[in-house]
């Protein structure tokens, strides 16, 4: 049976971390080891790493400061490439600090890759049910998360993926030229390679703990990211016709309400169509601040889009200004 190796990176994490490697340490098939590469913080977080080795001997924590924007333009990217090419093993499961995994996780997400049935598995993440905020809530779907950890995905995150390290190795590694939106490229190269396995019951339960303004700046910044590394342009497209269509609607309602009528059931629509039927029994007001954050999302998402197309730059998250 093939070995695993779990890899991460991390740059002040000091009150995720904790968490994060308590959950892998209880996992159902136990990783050969867990690879996280911390890019140099300051908040106690590389403290933490070694404190946790001592009680899980499998922890194997790096410092690696070039993982830090100030030396790298993609140092999310460099991480992972620095932990998965320090790791021994021949299949790779990514995870994010800000999760934690399920006992089956690990064995849920590998089995078709150590059974020699895929080369890339896809997991997924979902808002943990447990600790969750409205704007969690509101701006899951359009983040690419779900509200259930049973709710089938085709997207990929990072945050719970899994592939042969040959397949790393033919892909080029994650791109260290993107900060945001790297695991984005990876996956299109990954599947111009290998078809990949969509794993049920595999996601990392995410706690983002989102406002309004923290959830708004996260889209952005991925949207920035797409327009820097020319990713996902049928998204733009779809966006920025949603916005010419609102203007539309807004400038017949001298003649005519009809058109911002229509106008308003399809937004009803898109802000709930991917997941309303994991809504039940969340807080009532997580609906209409679902409905206000899918008004937002053809602006932001345009908007900054062409911002980054236009200027190459990239944003920075908090990690990168502490």
């Amino acid at each position: 049976m093939a070995a695993v190796s779990v890899v991460a990176t991390v740059l002040n994490e000091v009150e995720e971390i904790d968490r994060l490697i308590s959950s892998l340490s209880g996992q159902t098939f136990a990783p050969a080891e867990v690879v996280i590469v911390d890019g140099g913080s300051s908040d106690g977080t590389w403290e933490r790493l070694h404190a946790a080795q001592e009680k899980y001997p499998l922890l194997l924590p790096f410092r690696d400061e070039s993982c830090q924007l100030q030396h790298c333009p993609g140092p999310i990217s460099r991480g992972r490439n620095v932990a998965i090419a320090a790791a021994s093993s021949a299949v790779i499961a990514c995870v994010d600090a800000g999760c934690v995994y399920l006992p089956d996780w690990l064995e849920n997400l590998t089995a078709a890759i150590r059974a020699g049935k895929a080369e890339y598995a896809v997991g997924g993440s979902c808002i943990d049910p447990d600790d969750r905020t409205i704007w969690d809530v509101a701006a899951a779907p359009f983040l690419g998360i779900k509200l259930s950890p049973d709710a089938k995905t085709k997207s990929c995150t990072a945050r719970s993926m899994a592939f042969r390290k040959q397949l790393w190795q033919r892909v080029g590694g994650f791109p260290e030229d993107l900060f945001f939106g790297e695991d984005t490229v990876f996956d299109q190269k990954a599947r111009a390679h290998s078809t990949p396995a969509f794993v049920d019951r595999a996601k990392a339960f995410y706690r983002p703990r989102f406002t309004f303004l923290s959830a708004v700046r996260l889209l952005a910044s991925y949207s920035v990211s797409d327009g820097v590394s020319g990713a996902r342009p049928a998204r733009l497209v779809r966006n920025l016709l949603r916005c010419v269509a609102e203007i539309l609607a807004l400038l017949l309602l001298v003649r005519t309400p009809i058109p911002l009528l229509f106008l308003l059931v399809l937004e009803l629509y898109f802000a709930f169509r991917l997941d309303w039927q994991s809504l039940r029994g969340v807080p009532i007001l997580a609906l209409p601040a679902r409905l206000l954050f899918s008004l937002m999302v053809p602006w932001v998402v345009t908007w900054n889009h062409i911002l980054g197309w236009i200027t190459k730059r990239r944003p920075p998250n908090r990690q990168n200004l502490n």
